[in-house]
Order: C-alpha cells, then sequence, then structure tokens
C-alpha cells in the first residue's frame, strides 16, 4: 500500500501532466471548454487528497476522499471526451486514463475501508 507522501507525489505529478496536456491543446473553442473543464477537475484530485491528509477527523477524511474519488473521476470523463471528439488522439491519452483509473480505485477502496472501521 502507498505511503500518504507517495500518494501526495503521484496527485501532484497527475495535476502536472494535465497541465501540460492543457498547455498543448489548441486554441479552437471546443478544446479550450474540455480542457478548462480537465484542468480544474486534474488539478483538484491533488489538492483535495491534500486538504484530506490535513482532515481533523474520520468523517471529515472520508468526506475528503470521497471529492477526491469524484475528481478523479471526472478527470477520466474530459480525457475520454477529448479522445472522442478527435481533439487528442488516444494514444497520447491512454497513459493519462490509466492513471486517472487508478488513483479513482485507489481512493474509492480507501474510502470504504475507512467506512468499514
Amino acid at each position: 500500500m502507498a505511503s500518504p507522501q507517495e500518494l501526495r507525489d503521484r496527485t501532484k505529478s497527475f495535476a502536472v501532466r494535465i497541465v501540460r496536456l492543457y498547455r498543448s491543446l489548441s486554441y479552437k473553442a471546443d478544446a479550450q471548454v474540455l480542457g478548462k473543464q480537465l484542468l480544474r477537475c486534474g488539478t483538484a484530485v491533488a489538492a483535495n487528497y491534500r486538504a484530506a491528509c490535513r482532515a481533523r477527523s474520520k468523517a471529515e477524511w472520508i468526506a475528503k476522499i470521497g471529492i477526491v474519488v469524484e475528481e478523479a473521476d471526472e478527470s477520466v470523463f474530459w480525457l475520454e471526451m477529448l479522445i472522442d471528439c478527435e481533439i487528442v488522439a488516444a494514444a497520447k491519452l491512454q497513459p493519462l486514463i490509466k492513471e486517472g483509473h487508478e488513483l479513482s480505485a485507489i481512493f474509492t477502496a480507501s474510502r470504504h475501508t475507512a467506512r468499514s472501521k
């Protein structure tokens, strides 16, 4: 199991990769609209995980991790939209989609474990 610091680093790396992807998008309106949505939720994964690490109670931690799960899942959605709308090639986004799914699964399992204790 990954340590909190490893997950902080991993979520921050995910956010940085999202920012770099956004910077590479064309200036066409559709690319910018989808990209900004992705930029918001992709960076929110890291920010909300950091907030969860500072939670004052188990209930607060569970709530904040729930937000992390939602933001990771939403990131995958916007990445898929970039592919489906033929804005970015699927091959370029597959590693980010894989990471989004993995982060979502990790935090979903963590939330489930915390709720069951």
